[in-house]
């Protein structure tokens, strides 16, 4: 391939099922390099498969790339190229680079029975080649069953993986291979050498499970006389176990993550780390970041172990850093509609929580105070007594404050009246108070979230709570 040639990928999913979190892992590592060589990032929707095929998944395959930023230059759908690769299938058969083949299913069970019994690799023995051209074209169009079979020569091929180096097969051992069904309907491989030629592809990077493909595919470029592209395989995304992620899997789909309440971010971050790492010790990169330190060199061979709990880290790291206005915006999806969420209870959370789905229980408190027991309210070994005198004080110091009780200001007044006292005796007291709760936000944060009203309406209600017999 021409070093001065623009480059061009591309991410050709089939709309089979909900767009996997591996078909998305793709996607990105295709859209950086393409970002990375000021290049273009193609979408081909591979929908041959009617029976297979869905509208509402080649949805949500848009709607997850989408989602994640990664938009596209050009599109195809290869339902709409049928014309296209018949052209290409009647050029191989002119040119006798291709024939029509009419052996029963059942001649060739036998005869792959037969190689097997013998320790052979089966492969096709190329039967039908001998017949003429002409001849098999009268067969074919008097109706009789056939399939069309690529003559695959007994030579090896050889490519450079841009990231496992050197592949070499040997199509001796292959036979000629079918490229297009019964009644000509083009197969997978065929249809993806075509359009990846006829798209300019220069690279094309795709999961390892596709290294089988690759000599198939080349053969038939070179067949049709096109040029080879470039090709890099990356490696599987595997489960904790090592196992191969199943795409049945509930919990293998973007969209399912994207339900979670994990942000865009810390999604594409993750997904950037799963078999690459930049040249430094750095985790936390945003989208620029990637851009600039992404080389297919820095792609690792072995398998990538996919991780709930490294996800769940890096969404806590983006969370903390999300601008809280952009985050409350995000917040309003997580929670009830009734629920009047404000940025002080955001700012309040933010490095509490893993994922947005968290944000209903952890912002819970805010909108409907647990009914705690009073004994909650002491602090190590406080009485009730002195738990009352220190919420007093701390509600005379909120009756003297402004509605809107700014955090830095509310915190001053009552760190003042605790001077060189036992922090924990008030904040402790005045933390569950406000939440109800054991663990819970600091309760400066909390008061700024509340409010003066609802922030001295809780005090009261926990002063009731004291008026119970001491207990020892």
């Amino acid at each position: 391939m021409s070093s001065d040639k623009k480059v061009r990928v591309r991410i050709a999913p089939s709309p089979t099922g909900p767009l996997h979190i591996g078909t998305a892992r793709t996607a990105l590592f295709n859209w950086l390099f393409a970002k990375k060589h000021k290049g273009e990032f193609i979408l081909r929707i591979e929908d041959t498969d009617s029976e297979r095929s869905d509208k509402k998944f080649e949805e949500d395959i848009e709607e997850g790339l989408r989602w994640l930023g990664l938009n596209w230059d050009e599109f195809y759908r290869q339902s709409e190229r049928g014309a296209v690769y018949e052209e290409y299938l009647a050029k191989l058969l002119d040119s006798e680079k291709a024939y029509y083949c009419f052996c029963s299913k059942d001649e060739l069970e036998e005869r792959r029975q037969a190689m097997l019994a013998q320790g052979l690799a089966p492969k096709y023995s190329g039967r039908c080649r001998a017949i003429p051209a002409e001849e098999a074209r009268q067969k074919a169009g008097g109706g009789e069953p056939y399939v069309i079979r690529l003559k695959v020569p007994d030579t090896k091929i050889e490519f450079n993986d841009l990231i496992r180096g050197k592949i070499e097969f040997d199509g001796s051992l292959m036979g000629d291979m079918i490229i297009a069904r019964e009644n000509g309907e083009p197969l997978y491989n065929f249809t993806v050498a075509v359009d990846d030629a006829l798209s300019e592809i220069t690279h094309i990077i795709r999961g390892d499970d596709h290294i089988s493909n690759t000599p198939r595919q080349i053969f038939i470029i070179q067949a049709l006389d096109f040029e080879i592209p470039e090709y890099a395989h990356l490696p599987m995304i595997l489960n904790p176990n090592k196992s191969k992620m199943s795409k049945r899997s509930d919990n293998v789909s973007l969209e399912s993550y994207i339900k979670s309440g994990y942000l865009k971010g810390a999604v594409l971050n993750f997904l950037a780390f799963m078999g690459w790492h930049p040249t430094d010790d750095r985790e936390i990169m945003n989208i620029e970041e990637l851009i600039k330190e992404f080389s297919l060199k820095r792609v690792q061979k072995g398998g990538a172990v996919f991780s709930d709990e490294k996800l769940d880290w890096f969404n806590n790291n983006h969370i903390r850093t999300t601008d809280t206005k952009e985050l409350l915006e995000l917040a309003k999806d997580f929670v009830p509609k009734s629920w009047k969420l404000n940025e002080a209870m955001i700012e309040s959370i933010k490095g509490r929580i893993n994922r947005l789905d968290e944000l209903e229980e952890t912002l819970r408190f805010y909108f409907e105070l647990p009914n705690y027991e009073g004994a909650l309210l002491k602090w190590q070994e406080m009485n009730f007594g002195e738990v009352e005198l220190n919420l007093n004080k701390i509600k005379d110091v909120l009756d003297n404050m402004d509605e809107n009780l700014k955090r830095d200001k509310v915190q001053k007044a009552i760190m003042e009246i605790i001077n060189n006292g036992s922090r924990g005796e008030y904040l402790w007291p005045l933390r569950v108070a406000l939440s109800g709760q054991k663990n819970s936000p600091g309760p400066f944060e909390i008061l700024e979230a509340l409010g003066k009203k609802e922030s001295v309406k809780r005090v009261d209600l926990a002063l009731e709570k004291l008026d119970i017999p001491e207990t020892y």
